[in-house]
C-alpha cells in the first residue's frame, strides 16, 4: 500500500490517500504536481484503502507532495512523511 502525503499552506497536520500500487500512486504524484504548476483547480481525491473516504482541495494551496510506502517489516521508529521546524 502506498501513501500519498499532502501538506497545505496553514494546515500542521498532512492529509493523506492511499493507492493499492506503486504506478497508481505514481500517477496521482503527478497529477498532483500538474495540478500544483498550473492555476488553481478543485482536485478531489479518493482513498483506495477507505472507499468512502473524499476530500476536495485548491491545487494552489498545496505545498507539499510526499509517496511513502507502507512496509509490513518492522517500524524504524519514526514514521513518513514531513518535518519542518518552526521559527522561534
Amino acid at each position: 500500500m502506498f501513501t500519498i502525503d499532502l501538506i497545505l499552506k496553514n494546515t500542521p497536520m498532512p492529509l493523506s490517500v492511499q493507492r493499492k500500487s506503486d504506478e497508481d500512486a505514481q500517477a496521482l504524484y503527478q497529477e498532483i504536481m500538474t495540478a500544483m504548476r498550473g492555476n488553481a483547480t478543485v482536485l478531489e481525491l479518493t482513498c483506495d484503502r477507505q472507499t468512502e473516504k473524499k476530500v476536495a482541495l485548491l491545487s494552489s494551496e498545496i505545498v507539499a507532495v510526499q509517496i511513502s510506502q507502507k512496509s509490513s517489516t518492522a517500524a524504524t521508529g519514526r514514521p513518513p512523511g514531513f518535518y519542518a521546524l518552526a521559527d522561534g
